[in-house]
């Protein structure tokens, strides 16, 4: 009698909270008790069907929430126009003079450009900038060209050299035995490029100060 007292309810589900229900169906000998779930989980998971309603109505019938390939190319855009107005900024106060008598004696500027120097540029212009690289005996060619055998195939002004390195080389150019500049606008920052150019004149000083 008390084991028969003791035994849940049985239902189709639990309707009240702290009621244990034993489920009329059964199968394979195996049944199935339902109790009624907290009001927070039941609020969580409804407030989810209603925000799902809701995204699914703004998305696809108003358009008025963005898609992540939107996201990224406005952010992507942003970015873009950011550098442009760096880079013109940058090209209304620099100038030769700038380069070669301020920038290129600044000792915390040409290391910082030796340093974008070494990681992006001495694949192919080698760590003296003289375009080889040794091996033993060997002195190997780099697809890049010299800077420092006072040779500027686009043009030797300080400024010629920063828009060199800033938009690559000539769109009818040849390049080196096919090799061309890249531009280097779309990875380096327009400060940096100006480090790198001002770290390319000091280590060809003695060119560069003799020019007006």
């Amino acid at each position: 009698m008390s084991d028969q007292a003791s035994e849940p309810k049985r239902g189709h589900f639990a309707k009240n909270e702290g009621e244990v229900i034993l489920r009329e169906h059964e199968y394979d000998g195996i049944q199935e008790y339902d109790q009624k779930l907290p009001n927070w989980w039941l609020f969580t998971f409804y407030g989810a069907i209603v925000w799902f309603v809701l995204y699914w109505f703004l998305y696809y019938q108003l358009h008025g929430l963005r898609s992540d390939r939107e996201v990224v190319v406005a952010e992507m855009k942003a970015v873009y126009e950011k550098k442009s107005q760096e880079l013109q900024a940058a090209l209304a106060n620099l100038n030769d003079d700038m380069l070669v008598n301020e920038m290129a004696k600044d000792a915390a500027i040409v290391a910082n450009g030796e340093a974008i120097y070494t990681t992006n540029c001495v694949a192919c212009h080698g760590a003296d900038l003289a375009a080889v690289m040794v091996a033993g005996d060997q002195k190997i060619p780099l697809p890049g060209r010299s800077l420092v055998d006072g040779v500027w195939e686009y043009g030797g002004k300080p400024m010629d050299i920063f828009k060199l390195i800033n938009k690559g080389s000539p769109a009818d150019a040849t390049g080196l035995n096919g090799a061309k500049m890249q531009a280097w606008d779309q990875m380096l920052t327009p400060m940096q490029v100006a480090e790198v150019t001002a770290f390319i004149i000091s280590k060809n000083a003695k060119e560069f100060s003799a020019q007006p």
